[in-house]
Formats: C-alpha cells, sequence, structure tokens
C-alpha cells in the first residue's frame, strides 16, 4: 500500500472516531511531502480532540458527582420532614426509616436491579410525607373509628405526598410509589382504588413494608403484634391485600432480618 492510500486509511479512521498511533508513523522524516505534512496536521488535530474528549469526560464526571450531591442533599432534606413527623405522631417515630430498609431488603430478595432497590428504599422512607398536611387532631390519641372527614384526610396522604416530591425529577418511578402504596390487588385501597395489573411493584413491595411495621409497632389504637402474628395476617391477606410475591419474599427475609439489627420488629414502641 502507498504512502498516500495508507494516509487516506488513517484519517477515515480518525474520522470515524478510531484513533490510533498510525497517524504517527507517516511523520517520519523519510515519509514524502505532503503526505508527511498532512500526518503531522492530522496528528496535532487528533491530540487537540483528544484533549478535549478529555476535558468533556472530566466535565461530566463532575456534573454527575454534582447531581448525584443535590440528589442526596434533596432526599435527607424531605427524609428530614418526614422524620418531623415524630414529633407530631411519637407512635410512628422511625416508622418511616423502618419501612424504607425493609422495602429495600424485599426488593433485593424479587432480585430487582440495584437501581430500582434504591428507589424503592427512597419511595419507602418518604412514603408517608403527605402526612405533614393532616391537621393536629389525626395525631392525637383516639379510640374507635375514625370520623368520615378524618378519613376523607388521611386517604389524601398518598396523592398529597406525590404532589410534595414531584418536582424532584431524579425519583422517576418512585413517585408512583408513594402514590400508591395504600393500592390494594383487590381494588379496595386508595386512592384510585387500582387492582393489581396497575399497581406499581415498587408500591406492593412499600406496602408489604408498611403493613408488618404499622402491625408490629404499638398505637393508641391497638398494641403492636409479635412478627409472626404479622406474618400470618399478610399471609392471610396475600391477594387480596398484598401481592403474593412480595408476601413471599418478605417471609423468606424475615428471619435474617429479626437476626440483624438495627430494624425494630416486636410488638412494642420502639424510638
Amino acid at each position: 500500500m502507498g504512502e498516500l492510500e495508507r494516509l487516506l486509511e488513517v484519517i477515515e479512521e480518525i474520522a470515524a472516531g478510531r484513533y490510533s498511533n498510525d497517524i504517527m508513523d507517516l511523520t517520519r522524516p523519510e515519509a514524502p511531502e505532503p503526505v508527511r505534512s498532512i500526518a503531522e496536521a492530522m496528528g496535532l488535530m487528533m491530540v487537540k480532540v483528544e484533549a478535549r474528549e478529555y476535558r468533556l469526560e472530566m466535565l461530566i464526571q463532575e456534573l454527575r458527582e454534582l447531581n448525584e450531591t443535590i440528589r442526596r442533599n434533596a432526599v435527607a432534606t424531605v427524609s428530614a420532614m418526614a422524620n418531623a413527623l415524630a414529633a407530631r405522631d411519637t407512635y410512628t417515630e422511625g416508622h418511616a426509616e423502618r419501612v424504607g430498609r425493609i422495602a429495600g431488603l424485599i426488593a433485593e430478595e424479587l432480585g430487582l436491579p440495584d437501581e430500582e432497590i434504591e428507589r424503592v428504599r427512597i419511595a419507602g422512607r418518604l412514603h408517608d410525607i403527605g402526612k405533614i398536611g393532616f391537621s393536629d387532631r389525626l395525631f392525637l390519641p383516639h379510640e374507635g373509628k375514625n370520623p368520615e372527614d378524618v378519613i376523607r384526610e388521611i386517604t389524601r396522604h398518598p396523592t398529597t405526598g406525590a404532589d410534595i416530591l414531584k418536582d424532584l425529577d431524579f425519583l422517576g418511578p418512585a413517585l408512583d410509589y408513594v402514590r400508591a402504596h395504600h393500592e390494594r390487588p383487590d381494588g379496595r385501597g386508595y386512592p384510585k382504588h387500582l387492582t393489581d395489573p396497575d399497581i406499581p411493584l415498587g408500591a406492593k413491595v412499600i406496602a408489604v413494608a408498611d403493613g408488618y411495621d404499622a402491625m408490629t409497632t404499638d398505637r393508641p389504637y391497638q398494641k403492636g403484634r409479635t412478627p409472626d402474628e404479622a406474618l400470618a395476617i399478610l399471609k392471610n391477606g396475600a391477594g387480596a391485600h398484598w401481592d403474593p410475591a412480595c408476601v413471599a419474599a418478605f417471609e423468606r427475609i424475615l428471619p435474617k432480618m429479626l437476626s440483624a439489627a438495627p430494624i425494630p420488629s416486636c410488638g412494642t414502641h420502639h424510638p
């Protein structure tokens, strides 16, 4: 192959983004003109392009790190808001954190991708953020059934929570998990009475984690149940109240969860 043909071939490779040191072979003193001059110019151009690409990659990495910092700070801020609910309702102190952790374990047991597990975990931590808008009387000890107006306010909290979080674009599908975590496979949940096919899996996972933690924690209207009692209720309600696959996954992780602190799981109030 002649020097000119080789030069054209190398230039085509460079134009396609496939850089190599082949161009330098054509800059040696014995290379004929104008091949050598063109090769030297192409080599210099290639070096400049590579430098710019490297700088661009560095900028992209810095942007990724900045976005991750913003994401973490935003989640931490909203989580702090969710944890502030404990100041109004000491019976649910730590509930959001526990639900997030349990939901993450269930999602992992289901074999979901790491990114999805993180979304489920975050949505679990934020699932009750809509309760910030509750009136004070909803946090007062009570007995018996709630009045209808109180029930209406309670059933709005998933939608309110999703509305609070809607501007955090990085949450993506996690917003739907917050909105749908009180939906049921049989369509008797709220706020939209979705049936099984329309409920996001992440929301089904959180529903099981939420149900378990609520049942095993003392509340003004009930004493917390034992882990075995709560599991029995979950299994009995699988298919109607809770997703069967999520309940089964929870049952598999429960022994490990109970033996691994610090997720509280007994029928007492936990600070």
